[in-house]
């Protein structure tokens, strides 16, 4: 796999931005009120780094979903640079608000500066522990992340499996790399190498789209029994 990160010059302190449309293009859609709530909790690549708000994945994900029977409101909690302890220190603020569908990515950054696979897989369990405590009848799904191969096989497979490993016990969704088809392809990247531009935005969006519409589609069945 070609190397992935996210920007990391960026405070963590930075509060995230809450991407959501007020206006329902259909009336044969719900109305916002009752639209699933889906939570993106993730890094600069979640944010959606040197591109506008409106092409960050997360929203392209609420417009695709615009169109079919199960529409999302998107909130984007994306933030430049952190890494999974930063991400573990902030989840109970970004859980302040009430939401069905938690995606979790992060551990890019813990890749780009060599940190430890063990330590990783510490800090997604802690995080979804918490989303748990918090938010019992919220879904969550883990976004899996590659690790640069100059950091070598062993590294590369432990950073692997650490995702594998708390998805298997916490039982919950795994994503597959977020970034495939789109890390280390130039015309799908920005002048950095590292973060996607507009086209491979759309292709990350169809990559968390695969795993996260059936999930969207329990949580509205699950309402309509309740």
């Amino acid at each position: 796999m070609a190397a992935i990160g996210c920007a990391s010059d960026a405070s963590e302190k930075t509060t995230p931005r809450t991407v959501a449309r007020d206006s329902i293009s259909s009336t044969a859609t719900p109305a916002a009120g009752s639209r699933v709530s889906v939570l993106f909790f993730g890094t600069s690549l979640t944010a959606g780094y040197g591109l506008d708000p409106s092409i960050a994945f997360p929203n392209l994900i609420q417009k695709k979903s615009d169109s079919t029977a199960t529409p999302i409101i998107a909130v984007n909690a994306g933030l430049s640079g952190e890494t999974s302890a930063g991400a573990l220190r902030r989840i109970d603020w970004a859980l302040r608000r009430p939401v069905d569908i938690v995606i979790v990515e992060t551990g890019g950054n813990d890749a780009l500066r060599a940190l430890d696979p063990d330590s990783l897989e510490a800090n997604l369990q802690g995080i979804i522990e918490r989303i748990k405590a918090q938010r019992p009848q919220a879904r969550i799904l883990l976004a899996a992340m590659e690790s640069p191969p100059n950091l070598g096989t062993r590294y590369n497979e432990r950073f692997r499996a650490a995702y594998a490993n708390v998805a298997r016990r916490a039982n919950v969704t795994l994503i597959p790399f977020l970034l495939e088809g789109v890390a280390g392809i130039d015309g799908l990247n920005q002048a950095d190498a590292v973060h996607p531009n507009e086209k491979g935005e759309r292709i990350v969006a169809g990559n968390v789209w695969k795993s996260l519409e059936p999930v969207v589609r329990e949580v509205y069945a699950r309402r309509g029994k309740g």
